[in-house]
């Protein structure tokens, strides 16, 4: 969510972000998309992705804060680890 967040993204600049396999990312992109939490936009054989704001809006700020603040401290426990 947070990688559609602003800007809309294709599947595969999506997945390139994860090291988990390529129906893995095509899964969740669609769990999320039936959820009604990402709009998905066909342009040929390539679909595109954004966060769909109007639905989210009622979670727009605790979703903000988390990514500011408790994302960055999971992503410091996890190099911190390795």
């Amino acid at each position: 969510m947070r990688l559609v967040w602003d800007e809309e993204r294709s599947a595969g600049d999506i997945a390139s972000h994860f090291s988990i396999s390529w129906p893995a990312v095509s899964q969740n992109l669609g769990r999320l998309r039936s959820a009604g939490l990402l709009a998905e936009r066909r342009d040929g054989t390539r679909r595109y992705y954004s966060a769909d704001r109007t639905a989210l809006r009622p979670l727009e700020g605790y979703l903000e804060q988390m990514w500011g603040t408790q994302l960055d401290k999971l992503q410091e426990a996890i190099e911190t680890e390795r």
